[in-house]
């Protein structure tokens, strides 16, 4: 029998709980084995009762086990609101729940057992956590599943080191914003979205005005200061689905999904006067620095492309600049 006292194998299981099922021969040393490993571990019976909670699943968890030894109540561990364990699912033989319970794990389900990676709440521990979790039944003389054994491992340092190396790929190293190969990927994953759902893309390409003689008169750590005052400006007018890319030097763009040229062009206005108001001061006619802008609007479809639409506000803006820059423009057919 696996022990049910112990500082890893807990207090007793409850009034009238009936002891664990026999998994092994010497379960008593199986569970002393458990309490004693390094990697978190918990086990489950068939009832769904936490048999074993390790040392380090207390460490990990924030929990220590006198409080689930018997219980059901282990998801408390993991998650703010009440969802199956991995364990939970192995006994439930819900295995391909897994996506919908966990739709943004990384998981590798197999016919007995089931194996994730994802980010766990952990409210006792009071801090999220990007846990490796697997759990695999334990089947006694029968044949029939007698508990499950889930074991842990924390990768966080690991998941988030990942994270700031796909912000280096992703990123613009000046302002924070998407950098050119984000904005591409981007642009063509909205756009095959626009072709699908049928609806309309908006693009704004962003110039910073006479930005030569500014960097000119102020060095390169005036213009680059200047470049990310500009980028936080842009940012704050944004949506939630909405994307700001650094372009190039200078140049910023701006991704709408689902958003009509009207709305398109009321969205520049804001960036426009957003800039505008933060009277950093220039050297040009306008004394302060002013922002370009052009927008464009398509309605995805096998006649036109992605790079049409980025060509079609590149226009819009080079009119804009033409035109006296501090302003934003459509494409001719629009503003005719």
């Amino acid at each position: 029998m696996i022990p049910s006292s112990s500082t890893s194998a807990g207090a007793s299981h409850g009034a009238g709980a009936p002891a664990p099922t026999a998994l092994v021969k010497d379960g008593a040393f199986v569970g002393q084995l458990m309490a004693s490993l390094s990697i978190p571990v918990f086990v489950l019976d068939t009832q769904a009762r936490v048999m074993i909670w390790n040392h380090a699943c207390e460490q990990l968890t924030g929990v220590p086990a006198q409080e689930v030894i018997g219980t059901s109540e282990h998801w408390r561990s993991f998650y703010e609101h009440r969802r199956p364990t991995l364990a939970d699912l192995v006994l439930q033989n819900r295995s391909e729940d897994v996506r919908r319970i966990l739709p943004r794990s990384a998981s590798d389900i197999s016919p007995t057992s089931l194996c994730i990676e994802s980010w766990f709440d952990m409210p006792r521990a009071g801090r999220r956590r990007y846990l490796a979790a697997d759990a695999s039944p334990i089947f006694g003389a029968d044949g029939e599943i007698a508990a499950v054994v889930e074991t842990l491992r924390d990768l966080t340092d690991e998941k988030m080191a990942q994270v700031a190396l796909e912000q280096l790929a992703t990123r613009d190293g000046l302002t924070g914003l998407a950098n050119r190969r984000c904005f591409d990927d981007t642009l063509h994953a909205e756009w095959s979205r626009a072709l699908r759902q049928q609806q309309p893309l908006s693009l704004l390409m962003v110039d910073v005005d006479n930005f030569k003689a500014y960097n000119d008169a102020n060095g390169h750590l005036g213009g680059d200061e200047c470049l990310k005052r500009i980028a936080r400006a842009v940012s704050s007018e944004m949506r939630a689905n909405d994307l700001v890319a650094r372009y190039g030097g200078e140049e910023f763009a701006v991704i709408l999904p689902n958003q009509s040229l009207k709305g398109a062009a009321i969205v520049a206005e804001r960036i426009r006067c957003r800039v505008e108001q933060l009277q950093l001061p220039s050297t040009a006619p306008t004394r302060h620095v002013t922002v370009s802008i052009g927008a464009a609007t398509a309605i995805a479809g096998p006649e036109n492309t992605a790079s049409q639409l980025v060509a079609t506000a590149d226009a819009a803006l080079y009119r804009a600049k033409h035109m006296g820059r501090n302003r934003i423009s459509l494409p001719l057919s629009e503003a005719a």
